[in-house]
């Protein structure tokens, strides 16, 4: 009987986070109809309706991930119980990253050791075109692969790209530092708001590249507002993919700059993240953050959560710099670790992809109650310079546990 008890436990919870998940996806966030209004002063669990409760294991943290956890694995049950009480699809935030299936004709840089092997686009933005893991002399994704390689390929098709110098939205197309207005244009068709800055969007130069380090430059002086210099490092350091971004301000004013990353992560049924975070920005129709609030119980992420299958484009804060990204099924998990304090999860409902962008501010930072410095950016002079760092490290999960895996001992 206790062997049935414990099942029916497990079950149990796991239909309590994929609940949970449902019930965040029909919310409004905005000023108006605050879900999480009657739990901003703690982070306690709460059962009045608004914010849905959930049991925290005080040992499953991300510092903690080795710790095998039966309790949040999603279960073939769960699944027919989300696919009975379906989850109707939110908004899209940018055009669909899916990729074509046709040839490409731009030249890219193949990074390979004994455990990875990356593709890198310079004239595309310095972005990426595939990361696989490889494994006994297969080649398996761990970024969205980019199918359409060719002068056409927008960004959003790439695997990922870098943030600079800025990270998303920019509230207005405006800003105000030491007393004077920027004004940032447009710099997307399909955007209402100036996005992600422009270095996603420019032809890099290759420095220098071997079979396992590559060094891109962009020279962007005669940009407006923001002239700058920038450098993007990709290295293969055994199972670790080093990214490191440094720009330079090249202008005569002083302005806020920032960084980031935009990968796009291979999703499946199963995949789980914890990413711990202690608040979160809730956005507009528009997407622009509009109140801060503690991240409720099911969106703390301080253990491994399956997805969820509703829309989720928010800023989260109070981030310590790791997180791990959990694939059951293929085991593998993938180690992240940046020098940042910010990120920003994008879930698009259907989609084989996922985003995670770490980055050093939240969207509209210069914008934000006390202004750029006290939301993460950096003033640089002229000459200054900002560096950031991100290793995303893949590993397989078997028999023994692996940070970032769910454990090993599973009952046969």
């Amino acid at each position: 009987m206790k062997h049935g008890r414990a099942v029916n436990q497990k079950v149990n919870r796991k239909l309590m986070v994929q609940s949970q998940w449902q019930q965040i996806g029909s919310m409004q966030f905005g000023p108006r109809g605050d879900p999480f209004k009657k739990n901003r002063p703690t982070l306690s669990v709460s059962n009045d309706g608004n914010v849905p409760s959930l049991s925290m294991e005080p040992d499953m943290t991300v510092a903690n991930l080795v710790s095998s956890s039966p309790q949040t694995s999603q279960s073939r049950r769960s699944r027919l119980a989300a696919a009975a009480n379906p989850v109707l699809p939110g908004p899209s935030t940018s055009a669909v990253a899916v990729g074509e299936d046709s040839g490409g004709d731009v030249a890219c840089i193949t990074l390979a050791n004994a455990h990875l092997r990356l593709d890198v686009a310079p004239t595309l933005g310095g972005g990426v075109t595939r990361f696989d893991w490889r494994n006994d002399g297969a080649l398996t994704p761990i970024f969205r692969r980019c199918r359409h390689v060719a002068a056409d390929t927008q960004p959003n098709q790439l695997a990922c790209y870098p943030l600079l110098p800025y990270s998303n939205r920019i509230g207005g197309g405006q800003f105000n530092v030491a007393g004077r207005r920027v004004d940032v244009p447009r710099n997307r068709a399909d955007e209402p708001l100036p996005i992600h800055g422009d270095g996603w969007q420019s032809a890099w130069q290759v420095a220098e590249s071997d079979r396992e380090k590559v060094r891109l430059t962009l020279d962007r002086r005669d940009g407006k507002p923001y002239a700058y210099r920038a450098t993007q490092i990709y290295t293969l350091d055994g199972p670790t993919l080093v990214v490191a971004l440094e720009i330079e301000n090249a202008g005569r004013e002083a302005l806020p700059f920032g960084l980031g990353v935009h990968p796009f992560f291979v999703r499946d049924a199963d995949t789980e993240l914890s990413a711990a975070a202690g608040g979160l920005w809730l956005s507009g129709d528009d997407w622009l953050p509009v109140r801060h609030v503690p991240a409720p119980p099911a969106w703390q992420f301080g253990v491994a959560y399956p997805l969820p299958e509703t829309m989720v484009n928010h800023a989260f804060t109070g981030w310590s710099g790791q997180a791990a990204v959990v694939w059951p099924k293929r085991r593998l998990s993938l180690n992240i670790a940046a020098d940042t304090d910010y990120y920003v999860l994008y879930t698009p409902p259907g989609e084989d992809f996922f985003c995670f962008e770490p980055v050093d501010h939240p969207i509209n930072a210069m914008n934000l109650a006390g202004g750029a410095s006290e939301n993460g950016m950096t003033l640089l002079g002229r000459g200054e310079r900002l560096t950031r760092t991100f290793r995303f490290t893949v590993e397989r999960t078997g028999l023994r546990s692996m940070p970032g895996a769910r454990g090993s001992k599973r009952r046969q």
